[in-house]
């Protein structure tokens, strides 16, 4: 597999650190306002990412953080009159609805920048010890970037040419006033009269918060180590917060990400999509409108380093390639593939320990081989694009099998087809497409568990209960305690009562 790498601006052969797994870190969103489809596009390009790592036999071990505590977070909230931590929350939420709404995966973890102070102090503490960072008088904490050899090697900028580090929404003057370099910038913001109290955190050089570029530095070394494969993010974030997310974790001694993508904008008559500019598609709204399949087959056909210009004949054209796969498929009687019966007790856990009733199917389809022009077009670069031509002969071959009769071969076409539509997310089977999220969901709103019983989850959970008594059995403690931490971080908590073990009330996830 080859990956564009926007450090050294050329195609190079992916390499992992360790062979057979990935780490990648995706900055993930900064809670302070609802998402819109601009926001969505590195969380459904890098899903493709994913996907395909995956398909290709790695072990993915996937972080996409959360910053929920910033200086936008904090004004957005004052003018709104809530608690800082109730916007934020919100706003996740919403963020939350959006990659169900359009059926990404769920990262391995989603870290939040309020749940690693401490490692952000640490961090700190280093890079004051390896003479990267400073602080005033008034307890904020600088990067020199005069110190670091390396600083601009990202975005291939002379410290000499930069007038400023810092993104223009995290500027105040309070903090500028310490600098011993206009050119540095902050990794640590002593705490405010005006600001919340609950906002600010102690720390050795004084109570504040961590700057906004310190977070992914922190988190992403927590999570994947020293040194970890890719760092992907959108292209607006290349300077200032990759760059200095880079002078921060190399200040420290760490390898950091050995390669770096980012995606493309996506633009409205031109523009980029951006609050600030007011050109903004809200997810809610589109999916007012929009089939969320659609919605996700108009982004992540496009190559992922390539504009993507919003529009609705864009959506109108995904419309209609949606509809020719689906009603294709639609036709073709549904048969099971030798081998792909899952046995009951394995239907409820995959290798990452999520429940998962979808095993079957997603068995079922890894183990359908695919065209080699697709495989090297997606391993050129995840190059969507090229491999669409797969699809669409994979398609005719199929409706032509159907017209002669030829039952076999077109469902064999129909699996093949569905294998190709997965590894973009777009399985007309998966059942993300069944169930789909209703775009009118109220944001925060808990369901009536009343009215709206959730049999299946019981039944997996009453599943997962038996699987972990057995264990415990058998002695296996290990497994039995996988099984209970998995069951209290996506249900209820586990007590065990002389009836046996209780999982709830169940809830919905």
């Amino acid at each position: 597999m080859k990956i564009f790498d926007s450090a050294t601006h050329e195609v190079r052969d992916f390499e992992p650190v360790t062979p057979g797994k990935v780490g990648l870190y995706l900055c993930g969103p900064t809670v302070q306002g609802a998402p819109h489809l601009g926001h969505l596009r590195a969380a459904l390009n890098f899903d493709v990412l994913v996907r395909w790592l995956r398909r290709q036999g790695y072990a993915v071990t996937y972080v996409r953080n959360v910053t929920d505590i910033d200086d936008k977070i904090l004004t957005k909230s004052a003018a709104a009159g809530v608690p800082w931590w109730e916007l934020a929350a919100h706003f996740e939420r919403e963020f939350d609805f959006a990659y169900r709404a359009l059926n990404t995966v769920p990262p391995t973890v989603t870290p939040h920048a309020t749940g690693h102070i401490p490692q952000q102090i640490t961090l700190i503490e280093r890079l004051l010890e390896r003479g990267h960072a400073y602080s005033d008088t008034n307890g904020n904490v600088y990067f020199s970037v005069t110190s670091l050899p390396d600083y601009g090697a990202l975005t291939n900028q002379p410290v000499s040419e930069l007038a400023s580090t810092e993104d223009e929404s995290q500027i105040d003057t309070a903090t500028e006033a310490g600098k011993r370099d206009p050119r540095d910038f902050a990794l640590w913001k002593a705490a405010k009269d005006d600001e919340p109290a609950d906002a600010a955190w102690d720390a050795p050089w004084g109570r504040g918060r961590p700057g906004w570029h310190l977070e992914c530095s922190a988190m992403s070394q927590a999570y994947l180590g020293d040194t970890f494969d890719i760092h992907g993010g959108g292209l607006d974030l290349r300077f200032p917060h990759h760059e200095n997310e880079m002078a921060q974790s190399h200040g420290a001694g760490w390898g950091f990400a050995r390669y770096w993508m980012h995606n493309a904008w996506l633009t409205l008559k031109g523009e980029k999509m951006s609050k600030s500019v007011g050109n903004v598609v809200g997810v809610r709204r589109l999916l007012e409108d929009w089939d969320p399949a659609v919605v996700r087959m108009s982004v992540v056909t496009t190559h992922y380093r390539t504009n993507l210009e919003y529009s609705e004949d864009s959506l109108k054209q995904a419309a209609l390639l949606w509809d020719k796969f689906t009603s294709f498929l639609q036709q073709v009687p549904r048969s099971a593939p030798a081998g792909a019966v899952v046995p009951a007790t394995q239907q409820v856990c995959n290798i990452y320990g999520d429940v998962e009733p979808d095993l079957a199917r997603q068995r079922e389809l890894a183990a359908v081989e695919l065209p080699d022009d697709f495989v090297a077009a997606l391993d050129d670069d995840l190059n969507v694009p090229g491999a669409l031509p797969a699809l669409h002969r994979t398609l005719k071959s199929g409706k032509a099998a159907l017209a002669s009769g030829d039952t076999p071969a077109a469902q064999q076409a129909a699996r093949q087809l569905r294998a190709m539509l997965d590894v973009f997310g777009l399985d007309p089977a998966d059942p993300a497409w069944a169930t789909p999220t209703p775009a009118t969901e109220t944001p925060g709103a808990t369901p009536d568990t009343a009215e709206a019983p959730n049999d299946a989850l019981e039944a997996l959970v009453t599943a997962l209960l038996q699987q972990r008594a057995d264990a415990k059995a058998q002695r296996d403690w290990d497994r039995a305690d996988a099984i209970r931490d998995l069951l209290q971080a996506h249900v209820a908590p586990v007590v065990d009562t002389p009836a046996g073990a209780q999982c709830g009330p169940v809830t919905f996830g």
